[in-house]
């Protein structure tokens, strides 16, 4: 059977990692999840309090951008990749809020993104793989074989964003504060001057906003296994 590569774009909490995980087992492919190399990113200027001076947040970001790492590690018990941050495990730190509210910001920035881009094709250059992202259909791997583009409301996302996060233990977070977020980040996401988010020409839009994830993962995997 031949190995492809399969791109999941699309809008904030639509679910793009969950149906990317669950793909890449059932087909034994490596998964990148792409959002979190920009949340790691966002973690490392954080930590390094780039934030407080936005004269300099640019310039001190792209200065550092050869110390910043990020791998994959797979986790059998999870079954699937952890984010490392300069060998450091980030999976949890870079989930919150904080981490929400400025990534989208981080990831505007161009020299970042074509560092990540970089690394996300070395990572796909053997095919075999699937990614999620914004702009994997469009500039990472535009000749992908198989390339959707997820999207679901903006009150059916926040409410699923809002959900995780409890379950994780945030009790401060509201809904609301939530629902801002993801609006927010749909705006810069899609209105920034680098790669914004856009549905490539090929790409098959999906809408989950009503779906289960069992009908995701069924419909989704036969658009995949008619392409291979």
């Amino acid at each position: 059977m031949k190995k492809i590569t399969i791109a999941i774009d699309g809008y904030s909490s639509t679910g793009k990692s969950t149906i990317a995980k669950e793909i890449s087992n059932k087909l034994g492919y490596s998964y990148v999840d792409t959002g979190a190399m920009y949340r790691a990113v966002t973690l490392y200027a954080i930590e390094n309090n780039y934030f407080d001076d936005e004269d300099f947040f640019r310039n001190l970001l792209i200065a550092d951008l050869d110390k910043i790492h990020i791998d994959f590690k797979y986790n059998d018990n999870l079954g699937y990749g952890e984010v490392y941050l300069n060998s450091k495990n980030v999976e949890s730190e870079i989930r919150d809020m904080n981490i929400s509210n400025k990534v989208s910001v981080v990831a505007q920035v161009a020299e970042v993104r074509r560092a990540m881009v970089a690394q996300q094709q070395k990572m796909g250059q053997n095919k075999g793989v699937v990614l999620d992202g914004r702009d994997i259909g469009t500039v990472v791997f535009p000749d992908a074989e198989v390339k959707l583009f997820m999207t679901a409301s903006s009150d059916i996302r926040a409410k699923r964003r809002f959900d995780e996060l409890v379950s994780k233990g945030d009790s401060q977070v509201t809904y609301d504060e939530v629902l801002k977020n993801v609006e927010e980040r749909d705006y810069l996401d899609t209105t920034r001057s680098v790669s914004p988010l856009v549905k490539a020409e090929d790409a098959v839009e999906y809408d989950n906003g009503e779906k289960t994830r069992e009908q995701q993962f069924e419909e989704i995997l036969y658009i995949i296994e008619s392409k291979i």
